[in-house]
């Protein structure tokens, strides 16, 4: 099986095949989804709230994403892999953001790099550069400062326009796909029906071409972390600790380790 490319993402649009895309961090776990049918993993900047434990994503720096793509790829996933821009890595100028996406490929061997808000010239020359871009439109966590809050965006019909005209734009400047957040459904199935590239959606309904959630999210692995558009597909909080209390358990009234597990 070959691995998967961004033609073969776009294909998938064509033929009418629903995208299914993860976010992951690290080795362990993408050795485990990468041996499963999953169509693209991302390296998102969110390790900043999910593996630092930051109140946003904005600490993320490009050293940082590049580690941890490094990470995921050392597990040899055939998915299509996708490394987040972080904050300031490529709002500054056009060649901040080739040098950094062009850093991302050569030192992590991703196949693309994602970005954020409608920034046409710079997906354009990232795209000119050779590195295959996805755009990210509706709640861009990197602009929480402007936002003021992680709400629901495109719910007003001046924003939704926004929203759609900013998806065309960036859609002609070259993106191979655009991640749609936390938007209304019936925007997201306007915009997907308006673009040749494919729609993934998180918070943005049925509609999308594809869906991504981030693994920790869906595994369960925080209780306290439930938003409205994530499924608990497991409840590994609840497993885990149950684990380490029985281990405690067992070592303290000398039941581990036994025989076997001895030399």
């Amino acid at each position: 099986m070959h691995n998967k490319s961004v033609v073969d993402i776009v294909e998938m649009k064509k033929l009418n095949k629903k995208i299914v895309a993860l976010t992951c961090y690290d080795y362990c776990f993408a050795k485990i989804i990468g041996s499963t049918d999953i169509d693209m993993i991302l390296i998102g900047d969110s390790l900043g709230m999910v593996i630092q434990g930051h109140e946003t994503t904005l600490p993320v720096t490009l050293e940082e994403i590049i580690y941890h793509t490094k990470c995921v790829q050392r597990a040899n996933p055939t998915c299509l892999l996708v490394a987040d821009l972080p904050f300031l890595s490529y709002q500054s100028s056009t060649e901040e953001a080739i040098r950094s996406s062009g850093r991302i490929l050569k030192e992590t061997r991703a196949q693309a790099v994602k970005l954020e808000g409608s920034k046409p010239e710079i997906i354009e020359a990232i795209v000119n550069a050779g590195i295959p871009v996805m755009g990210h439109l509706g709640l861009t966590p990197q602009s929480i400062n402007i936002f003021g809050s992680y709400a629901t965006r495109g719910k007003q019909k001046q924003e939704a326009d926004k929203i759609l005209s900013d998806a065309k734009s960036i859609e002609e400047a070259g993106c191979f796909s655009i991640v749609l957040e936390k938007i209304p459904s019936a925007l997201s199935s306007e915009i997907t029906d308006s673009l040749n590239i494919p729609t993934i959606g998180i918070g943005a309904g049925v509609h999308c071409d594809g869906q991504i959630l981030v693994l920790n999210d869906m595994l369960g692995m925080n209780s306290d972390f439930k938003p409205k558009f994530v499924k608990f597909y497991a409840e590994l909080e609840k497993t885990i600790k149950d684990a380490v209390n029985e281990y405690c358990s067992e070592v303290r009234k000398t039941e581990f380790p036994k025989q076997e597990n001895s030399y």
